[in-house]
């Protein structure tokens, strides 16, 4: 590529086909405001169940109402099983949470723009060798997690779901387990011949030098 090249500014079309990937940030700043959605959400739960830990009825019953927790007899209390439903609804928000910021964070880097973070004492680990692949591979990891805390959940609470739902879960986490396997493989595949085919052009160059 001559020095020249690198200045010649771009032409129309292709300029206004390249612009239009900042169509993408309203999508990300919609994220953004779930996001808030979700800080809300989580410490109105934990709102409740503190107040639920020091007696308040009204607080206990939006407990049970929000986590779908049936009993034969009213609950005047909290028990270890509404306790650890509670906790594990908080864990996936969290977990979605941490997602949502993946997304946010690493599609905007891989799609739109960078964001120039590599002297921030705070940038993410993986945020340094971020790309559309390894962006694919966390995220399917990451709904993994929240699969698996959704199982938990619904196991935890078996007694209230039947068979059919318990058994379509299970099915569903399996499918996401073998669809991120997939990916990562093929992710690995792509990343062994993209690394092949660079050590064959650098001896070609060598060999023509």
């Amino acid at each position: 590529m001559k020095p020249t090249d690198l200045t010649r500014p771009m032409r129309p079309l292709p300029n206004l086909i390249f612009a239009s990937r900042w169509l993408q940030m309203p999508l990300y700043l919609g994220l953004i405001l779930a996001q808030g959605v979700y800080v809300w959400h989580f410490f109105l739960e934990l709102y409740h169940l503190i107040f639920a830990a020091m007696g308040s009825q009204a607080d206990i019953d939006a407990l049970v109402k929000s986590i779908g927790y049936v009993s034969d007899a009213k609950l005047t209390g909290l028990n270890e099983t509404v306790i650890m439903l509670v906790v594990l609804a908080l864990i996936d928000v969290v977990m979605i949470s941490n997602l949502l910021i993946m997304v946010i964070v690493g599609g905007y880097e891989t799609f739109v723009s960078r964001m120039n973070l590599e002297n921030h004492p705070d940038q993410p680990e993986w945020l340094s060798h971020v790309n559309a692949s390894v962006l694919k591979v966390k995220l399917a990891t990451a709904i993994i997690g929240i699969s698996s805390i959704h199982l938990l959940k619904t196991f935890i609470n078996a007694a209230n779901y039947t068979e059919k739902v318990l058994m379509w879960q299970t099915i569903i986490h399996v499918v996401f387990l073998l669809s991120a396997m997939a990916i990562a493989y093929t992710d690995k595949l792509m990343s062994h011949s993209d690394h092949k085919t660079r050590m064959l052009d650098g001896r070609a160059k060598d060999d023509h030098a």
